[in-house]
Order: C-alpha cells, then structure tokens, then sequence
C-alpha cells in the first residue's frame, strides 16, 4: 500500500494569526507548563502577549491546513529555533521532523549552527531533538535545556 504524501509549508501570519498561536501553545504545551509553573490563563495570555515574536513567526500548514507555529531567528553565527509547536493531531506523524530537518539543512548550508531551548520537563522533544543529532550543550536557566546541531 502507498503512503500518502502531505505537503508541508510555511506561510506568513495573517490576521488572527495571533490568537490560533495562543491557543496552540496551549494545547501543544501546555501540560509541561502545567507541570512547572501551572496553568493559570491570564499569566499566560499576558506573557503570550508581551512576548510573541510576529516577526520571526510562521505557521506551518499541512496540505494547506494550519497545522503549527515555527519561530526562528538567524543572528548571523547560528539560528535560533525559538519556537516549533504543532498541534496535537499533527505531532508523531513526522512533520515536524521534516520542518527541523529543513531548518537544519538551510543552515548547514551557510555554515550556521541551529541552537534552541527545551522546557526540562518535555521528554519527547528532547527525544526528538537527540534523534535528529542536536545534543545537550548545557542547562541556561532554570527548566531549560539549551541543545545544538551541529554539536560543538
């Protein structure tokens, strides 16, 4: 039997963009959030709001429905992968996988290292990261593993 192919995109934000990120982050993060600090919605509302990063944020779509969020930064020496959320009925299916992978390929293009930060408590993503080849470079800050692809 054939495998279906999906196409997997980015696109700009648009308006209301804002709100389906939010709404996202909780859905896709929010029991490790839960976890560390509790889930209290205005506290995440207001840091949402003071924090979101509209210019460096894309929505990743999946054969044209809006299937995630993906911020990253490029500071030149390394690009930061800020933010790759999806939502729960796309994650496990390789989507993501296929979105790093791209990341990763276009800045070993360039000569750029991808780093980002995990929540300590998220399991599956530091699963996911160390299977593509990130490795741990170190704890930041509390609750946060920083990893990096290439390892240094």
């Amino acid at each position: 039997m054939r495998r279906k192919t999906h196409k997997v995109a980015l696109r700009r934000l648009r308006s209301g963009d804002d709100e389906f990120c939010f709404q996202l982050h909780r859905s896709a993060l929010g029991e490790y959030v839960e976890a560390i600090w509790g889930w209290d919605e205005s506290a995440q509302r207001e840091h949402h709001e003071k924090n979101f990063d509209a210019e460096h944020t894309q929505i990743i779509t999946v054969d044209g429905h809006d299937a995630g969020v993906l911020t990253v930064e490029d500071t030149g020496s390394d690009v930061v992968l800020g933010r790759i959320e999806l939502d729960p009925v796309y994650q496990g299916r390789g989507f993501g996988g296929h979105v790093v992978l791209s990341l990763v390929t276009e800045a070993a293009s360039r000569g750029q290292a991808v780093v980002l930060e995990i929540l300590d408590v998220n399991k599956r993503a530091k699963i996911f990261y160390e299977r593509i080849g990130f490795v741990e470079t170190g704890r930041p800050r509390e609750h946060k593993i920083a990893l990096r692809y290439p390892p240094p």
